[in-house]
């Protein structure tokens, strides 16, 4: 581990020797410590639309960093590429945190966010889950084939 740190401060020394800026709108640590946990893309019982059959249908996003990360301005969406995009409106997840995204409707917590759509997102068949920075750089992916109900990323 310290010949890494001290070959990153080498890297680091050389960068400012030749006078250069590098520069990140997120901090580094999200870009490594955010990401997708678990995908619940096939909610028990039938697919029948009702909103506890959408809220059992979520993305869990995990910060794996011992620091909050703000993740206003991100977005997730699907592998369709028709506008299934849920994006995080002024939401800080906390040090080591979980936060589930429902497909349904519901009340905004902490640990539960609620995309408010009115069918599902996720395929049973198989799917993309793709977490975005608010500038656009994908922090991470997490892609099944269905066949069961949920995949751990």
């Amino acid at each position: 581990m310290r010949r890494i740190r001290t070959a990153g401060m080498a890297v680091l020394g050389i960068v400012m020797t030749l006078g250069l800026v590098v520069t990140s709108s997120v901090p580094a640590q999200a870009v490594t410590r955010m990401h997708i946990h678990e995908i619940q893309y096939n909610s028990p019982g039938p697919d029948n639309g009702s909103n506890s059959s959408l809220n059992a249908e979520w993305v869990q996003l995990h910060n794996r960093s011992a620091s909050r990360i703000s993740l206003s301005g991100w977005t997730l969406r699907d592998n369709c590429g028709c506008g299934h995009v849920y994006t995080f409106h002024h939401y800080t997840i906390r040090a080591h945190g979980y936060v589930k995204i429902h497909t349904g409707s519901g009340t905004n917590t902490q640990t539960d966010r609620y995309w408010g759509r009115s069918w599902y997102v996720w395929n049973n068949d198989g799917d993309r889950a793709t977490l975005k920075n608010r500038v656009g750089t994908v922090i991470d992916r997490c892609s099944y084939s269905g066949g069961d109900t949920s995949v751990i990323c």
